[in-house]
């Protein structure tokens, strides 16, 4: 099972990235989490120490790899071969899941991500090994991501909204954007709602099947926000993303063995 998070900047993206992550750990042998966010914290939010998240080696300084497998030219393959041996040292083991970070962003005028791109999409499509694995992906914020076709081969795109226009219109593009990369599922998951009305501005925002659920806004993450040496999830959002987790397994056909 592979699955690619998404949303407006500020929406709590990470935040259900690493509740989502937390919980199908509950249920599978081994998660793969993929940080796809170059300005990323997906790390922090899971708990790993920033001390630890900082000597993590990111899938951008995968110089020579990238160059063996996709080459040096202007035009490089699209579908490079991925072997196991090549991740070793960019994963980070953290109870059952192991975690990969994209990296820093790039400084002004160097070159663009391309390649560590099409590198990303490659995990995507090759990391899913058993049916007691799964891959959840924390893309970056807004719709850039999509242009480059990082998230070709998920399974599942959930889409993270806010009571908000602006939030409900990056959501909009997404769902075009992926349905055109050849993203069969893509569901919403309203995020912060305080109450009925704003749950409603939601569901009035997409189509019934599109949306998979809600989770309320919590005092307790929002203060955390502020206190760097607290986790940003927690166990907050467990219980709500339980819920979540089961229309995921539904989405997917139920087929998992506990770990």
């Amino acid at each position: 099972m592979k699955i690619a998070v998404s949303g407006k900047g500020g929406v709590g993206k990470t935040t259900i990235a690493a509740a989502l992550i937390r919980s199908f750990a509950e249920l599978f042998q081994r998660v793969y989490a993929i940080d796809g966010d170059s300005d990323g914290c997906l790390g922090f939010a899971l708990g790993i120490p920033l001390v630890e998240l900082s000597a993590i080696k990111p899938v951008v300084e995968m110089g020579e790899q990238i160059r063996k497998l996709s080459g040096d030219g202007a035009f490089y393959a699209l579908n490079p071969s991925l072997e196991d041996d090549d991740l070793k040292e960019f994963i980070y083991q953290h109870g059952k899941i192991n975690f990969m970070k994209m990296g820093d962003q790039k400084k002004g005028g160097s070159q663009c991500f391309c390649r560590e791109n099409t590198f990303l999409q490659t995990l995507i499509s090759t990391l899913l090994l058993d049916k007691n694995e799964a891959v959840i992906m924390d893309m970056g914020a807004g719709i850039e991501h999509l242009s480059r076709g990082t998230s070709r081969g998920v399974d599942l795109m959930l889409v993270v909204v806010e009571p908000s226009i602006n939030s409900v219109n990056t959501a909009n593009n997404v769902i075009r954007m992926a349905q055109d990369l050849g993203v069969s599922k893509v569901r919403i998951i309203g995020n912060k709602v305080r109450n009925e009305n704003e749950k409603m501005f939601i569901e009035k925002s997409f189509q019934h099947q599109e949306m998979l659920g809600f989770i309320g806004f919590n005092e307790n993450i929002w203060l955390s926000s502020m206190n760097p040496s607290q986790n940003a999830s927690g166990s907050d959002l467990l219980e709500g993303m339980k819920e979540i987790r089961e229309k995921i397994l539904v989405e997917a056909g139920g087929s998992y063995r506990k770990g």
